[in-house]
């Protein structure tokens, strides 16, 4: 490159810098999130369920993705192009989301029982109902995971056709800051409830935040090498609104999992119950496959392996990948290695589309 090209270059940059900048500080032009079309099927307090529209044959049976409780679940539809469900659309997949709305007071009394005895059943059903099978393949991401183990362990009748976990902790001998938080005499839940008796959005987010206390320098510092490029500049806009637009954690729900999962580690020493009733992994039996990030903050492989030897599926499998907590849904790791490896696992499990 000839010096007038390098000085037209930086002349650009320098132009878009400031562009970027003065969009970054006004909170103008932020992109649009979560567009893929889709329709609500199922509906009940805050909680939907949607089915995502495709063009032509789908495959079958469907796949219904569970999502987290504590943050929004547009981040698998972030944008076009760097999309999680985008991705299983165009592989052919027929593919429901069960998005649990945003806790209010109603909800503060909505315990694990609810989720995983009650929501998931009916949204089971209702996508058997509406995609016209007797089995679906289910995906659990985060705590979203947490609830998928929990349901199929405890109906093992379920009408499963295969498990896939992503990111979702089991083991929480060393949960990190949120162990230590939680310890008998350190912090006391209802200390941290809010008047509607939930866990506020920003304890959430600040809990998040303490376990890489360096992830908000560390992204302003990348920013500021980047802001010339106009992708990058709307990539960020996108991940920083996702990453500050936690929910609340429906209070009884949140003090059963410290309670009964986090405290006694109720998976690993099979002590968890709902409704009475032991819940061990060891009664899930259809195919498995549990998805970690090598370089996850927020569920550290160590707290997310267990899950391949505690699950008594004779058929089950782990991938562990070179990412981030959300890397492995959103950017290049996610598009190149993460989400062509759980469609092949689901592929094998689906017929393919008939037109």
């Amino acid at each position: 490159m000839d010096l007038l090209d390098r000085v037209r270059r930086d002349v650009d940059r320098n132009a878009r810098r400031a562009r970027n900048g003065v969009k970054l500080v006004a909170g103008v032009d932020r992109p649009k999130l979560g567009q893929t079309p889709k329709d609500v099927v199922w509906a009940r307090d805050r909680v939907e369920l949607w089915r995502y529209r495709a063009d032509g044959p789908r495959r079958s049976p469907p796949l219904l993705i569970v999502f987290s409780l504590v943050s929004r679940s547009y981040v698998l539809d972030l944008r076009p192009g760097n999309s999680f469900v985008e991705h299983l659309l165009d592989a052919g997949f027929d593919v429901f989301l069960l998005d649990w709305g945003a806790a209010d007071e109603r909800d503060a009394d909505n315990t694990l029982e609810d989720y995983v005895d009650d929501y998931l059943p009916a949204a089971v059903d209702r996508v058997l109902e509406v995609a016209g099978t007797e089995e679906v393949n289910l995906l659990g991401y985060c705590f979203g995971g947490v609830l998928s183990l929990l349901y199929a362990a405890h109906h093992p009748e379920a009408p499963l056709r295969s498990l896939t976990t992503m990111a979702t902790p089991v083991d929480f001998s060393d949960f990190g800051v949120f162990s230590r938080l939680v310890e008998e005499g350190h912090v006391d839940l209802d200390t941290i409830l809010d008047d509607d008796g939930n866990v506020p959005p920003s304890a959430v987010r600040e809990s998040f935040r303490l376990l890489k206390p360096t992830g908000d320098l560390q992204q302003y510092a990348t920013l500021l090498e980047n802001v010339w490029n106009d992708e990058y500049v709307t990539a960020y806009q996108a991940m920083n609104r996702w990453s500050n637009d936690h929910i609340p954690f429906p209070g009884a729900a949140a003090r059963q999992s410290v309670e009964m999962l986090i405290r006694p580690n109720g998976f690993v020493n099979e002590s968890m119950r709902l409704g009475g009733d032991q819940v061990s992994l060891r009664d899930i039996e259809v195919p498995y496959l549990n998805v970690m990030a090598c370089r996850d903050h927020i569920v550290p492989p160590a707290t997310a392996a267990p899950a391949v030897d505690l699950v008594g599926s004779e058929e089950k499998d782990e991938l562990q990948l070179d990412a981030g907590h959300i890397g492995l849904v959103v950017g290049r790791t996610a598009a190149k290695v993460t989400i062509p490896t759980i469609i092949e696992f689901l592929a094998a499990r689906t017929e393919e589309a008939v037109a």
